[in-house]
Parts: structure tokens; sequence; C-alpha cells
């Protein structure tokens, strides 16, 4: 285990206790023997307000590197899910996540959370990931948004 990233990510958990947007969920999973592995996160990405998504508690999970902070975290939704870019594995592609566009060691597990609840309801048309909710998205915007509306159904509040 890197100390650095364990440091990092310690940081992280202590941060996000004290400070978290409303609704959103992150914590590090626990191994089988009970001991907290900081280096895989689960989270809930709630639709914004107001948008498409709005009512949805989507399931996130975060896989960091042993190299993080100098490497962004793989995020990933559940496998299928619907979205113009999501890969169909569930990876999110967003430039805050690609090493070789906008991630910066800088970025907090916070930022990434709101980008990505960001780009729910507003897709990158420049960078998709998922050809059927693409071309959905730009050639017949009422046909997608009856999609998302069965996709925000399957992910209800957590009880």
């Amino acid at each position: 285990m890197s100390s650095i990233a364990a440091a990092r990510l310690a940081e992280e958990r202590k941060n996000w206790r004290k400070d978290h947007p409303p609704g959103f969920f992150a914590r590090p999973e626990k191994n089988k023997d009970g001991e907290v592995n900081l280096f895989k996160w689960k989270c809930i990405i709630p639709g914004a307000k107001d948008t498409l998504w709005s009512g949805a508690f989507i399931p996130l999970t975060m896989e960091f590197p042993k190299e993080y902070p100098s490497k962004p975290m793989k995020c990933k939704f559940p496998a299928g899910f619907y979205h113009p870019n999501i890969y169909p594995s569930g990876t999110v592609c967003l430039s805050i996540l690609n090493e070789d566009e906008g991630w910066r060691p800088s970025v907090s597990v916070k930022q990434v959370v709101l980008g990505i609840q960001e780009l729910l309801h507003s897709p990158n048309e420049k960078s998709p990931a998922q050809s059927e909710a693409y071309l959905a998205y730009s050639t017949d915007r009422s046909s997608y948004e009856r999609r998302v509306k069965k996709e925000v159904e399957k992910y209800p509040p957590p009880s």
C-alpha cells in the first residue's frame, strides 16, 4: 500500500466527513476481515433537483490506484447504466478522471462526485462513451428523456 496514497485517502475521508454535499454518500468499503479499505469507496450520487435525474440515488464505486493522487481514481456506475458518457461497463467518462485531460492531484472526492452529478444532466456530446444513449440524446431528445425516467426508477432513495 502506498503511504502517500493512503495518507491522502485518509485526509479525503476526514474532509468528506466534515463537509460533503447534501444527499451524497461516500465511504471506504470494509474488507472481509472488517478492516477499512481506503482504496475502494462506495458512493451514492443523487440526481440534481429540477433535472431529469431528480429522485435518483445512483450507486457508484471509486477505485483508487496505488499511485493516487498522481493518477486518478476509476468511477463506475452499475453495468448497463444509460447515459451518453457512461461506458456499457459502467465506467464514467469525465475529463477530470482522465490523467491525459483534466486530472490534477489536487482534485478532491467532493469535486469528482459533484462533477459526475453535473455530467448526468449535462452530457458532453464531444465525448460519447455509449452509442445508444448518445444517439438518442443527439437525435431524439424525447426518446432519451423517456429512457432516463426509466433509469431514475431503478435507483430509488436508500431506505
